[in-house]
């Protein structure tokens, strides 16, 4: 396990950016400390240790979803640990959209899919 958090909340407009008809498909992530502006935008979390970093191929557990890891942006290290921050892309690219992004292949992310009390697993 190179990571493992618990769902705490979603701000209001966590899942505006799974949007076909603005061609988006990714959601953010930050420890549940966010300030204010950024909490509504995100899926938020507890804060917990980075045990190693994330790497393509790895695998991601996004609450009840199971996702492959096929990109990881350059500034992931950076924000993962210092504010349980990055943005999730949909869509399996083989380079980060982003520097603070990690890419997944995998379903389609559903606000029933991260229910408070779900876990954000690496592995």
């Amino acid at each position: 396990m190179k990571y493992r958090t618990t769902i705490t909340g979603c701000g209001p407009e966590a899942f505006a950016f799974l949007s076909k008809e603005l061609d988006l498909n990714f959601v953010i992530i930050f420890n549940e400390d966010a300030p204010e502006e950024l909490a509504e935008l995100s899926i938020l979390h507890t804060q917990e240790k980075v045990l190693a970093m994330p790497v393509p191929g790895d695998i991601m557990k996004l609450g009840k979803n199971i996702y492959t890891i096929t990109a990881v942006g350059t500034e992931v290290e950076q924000t993962l640990t210092t504010l349980g921050h990055c943005t999730l892309a949909f869509g399996g690219a083989t380079e980060a959209y982003r520097p603070g992004c990690i890419m997944l292949d995998g379903p389609i992310l559903t606000k029933e899919a991260v229910p408070v009390g779900e876990t954000i697993e690496i592995y």
